[in-house]
């Protein structure tokens, strides 16, 4: 453990598996108090178990961050324990890719509640509370999708994209008046389980033997650009950080 981030208190969403369990094992590495958030209770006990047994510190917090009212839950939780939030990372997110010409509108309406809901519930429980203190950093994880869309992903993309702005127009509000920094990870294609959420078999199967002989960001490669942006001076605000895999030809 380095301690870059010893006593700061980091909010995870999507905590659960993939880039926001790597998020919070990287954080609690640099000595953050982590504040896991997910629905899976049990996989975050075992993450919290795992990052405990490395000397780190990680609490579970069973969130679901379409419900406006766990969020804030979550977050006044965290606050009354500990009484300061430092970090948010907004990182729950779900990718179920199709042509828009098949309509799948409850998958639509899935991701605009993850994706773009969720992260402003967490953007209005923390921002009052990063504005009072006068300190603080947002991160989203965002997409190279939010630079760009692609067939079969144009609802994801535009969630990414609505991400992208946020995160811009966050900077603008939050900066230099309140001492706010913010982030826009946009990661390119990462071995995680956004994939598993994909219906669509020609969509999911089109994937997979677009990538069998390429090699994907991992998990870890996205949280290292995370401690990255949260580790860098105060009068350093690390605006967008995107990565993709060498293999990656777009």
């Amino acid at each position: 453990m380095s301690e870059s981030l010893k006593g700061r208190v980091a909010l995870v969403t999507g905590a659960s598996s993939g880039i926001g369990a790597a998020v919070a094992e990287a954080l609690a590495a640099e000595a953050a108090i982590v504040v896991l958030m997910a629905r899976r209770e049990n996989r975050l006990k075992s993450l919290s178990d795992a990052i405990a047994s490395k000397g780190g510190v990680a609490e579970v917090v069973p969130t679901d961050v379409c419900e406006r009212g766990e969020v804030e839950a979550a977050v006044a939780g965290a606050m009354e324990r500990h009484g300061s939030i430092d970090i948010l990372v907004n990182n729950a997110g779900v990718m179920p890719l199709s042509p828009v010409r098949e309509a799948r509108v409850d998958e639509w309406e899935r991701m605009i509640d993850v994706n773009l809901k969720g992260v402003l519930y967490g953007l209005g429980a923390v921002v009052p509370i990063m504005v009072k203190q006068g300190r603080g950093h947002i991160v989203n994880v965002g997409s190279v999708a939010g630079r760009r869309p692609f067939p079969g992903g144009t609802v994801y993309a535009a969630t990414k994209f609505a991400v992208r702005a946020l995160s811009w127009g966050l900077h603008l509000e939050l900066g230099a008046e309140h001492g706010i920094r913010v982030t826009d990870i946009q990661p390119g294609v990462v071995s995680t389980e956004l994939f598993d959420h994909i219906t669509d078999e020609s969509v999911r199967d089109s994937f997979s033997a677009g990538w069998k002989d390429r090699r994907s960001l991992q998990p870890n490669d996205v949280a290292r650009a995370v401690i990255h942006a949260v580790t860098a001076p105060d009068h350093v605000s690390v605006s967008e950080i995107l990565l993709r895999p060498t293999d990656q030809p777009t």
